[in-house]
């Protein structure tokens, strides 16, 4: 999973990718999807600890949140599979909006299958560009609670489209979809 610095800062470089700065407020950065797939070598109940055998013969021990309501239902055996997917949606604020810092998340549970579910959460926040230093190229952004990350930008043209003072909104979304098929 990418971490909350490398997406906002990736997210900025890529922001304003052609026009001037309000031509295109929005830029949307499709994240990178995993999937991955392993069948249940062996279960504890007590623990809630699933251990899970992959392709390659790797195995990766996870526990269960106590709101998996069908955990019971897990057999040695299963096959499971994973997808991840993020994204990252970068919007350029006029000035005066306020800022935003807000986070959401669900849990939704799959009826079709008998342990499957869709996790996500979402947080949206509002970062001042800092300092922008167009020889690196890098950008530095400061976000809430005073946090301040600088990161190089591939896109120098971005750099040259915003300026220190900007104001952006970054929403990123992390998703995982599970499902559980029965052992043949």
């Amino acid at each position: 999973m990418k971490t909350f610095t490398t997406m906002i800062l990736a997210a900025t470089g890529l922001l304003l990718a052609g026009g001037s700065a309000y031509a295109q407020l929005t830029k949307t950065i499709q994240g990178e999807t995993v999937t991955m797939s392993g069948t249940i070598e062996s279960i504890e109940q007590a623990t809630r600890q699933v251990t899970i055998k992959n392709a390659n013969g790797q195995y990766e021990t996870i526990v269960a949140p106590r709101e998996m309501e069908r955990f019971s239902a897990l057999k040695v055996g299963d096959k499971v599979t994973a997808r991840y997917y993020d994204n990252v949606v970068v919007r350029l604020k006029k000035p005066g909006e306020a800022a935003v810092d807000v986070d959401t998340a669900a849990l939704t549970a799959n009826a079709q299958q008998k342990a499957g579910a869709t996790a996500s959460t979402q947080r949206t926040v509002t970062v001042t560009i800092t300092a922008i230093d167009p020889k690196v190229p890098s950008m530095t952004v400061t976000g809430p609670n005073g946090w301040v990350y600088s990161r190089k930008i591939a896109d120098k043209k971005a750099l040259g489209q915003v300026k220190v003072g900007d104001r952006l909104d970054v929403t990123w979304t992390d998703a995982v979809l599970i499902a559980v098929e029965s052992a043949k």
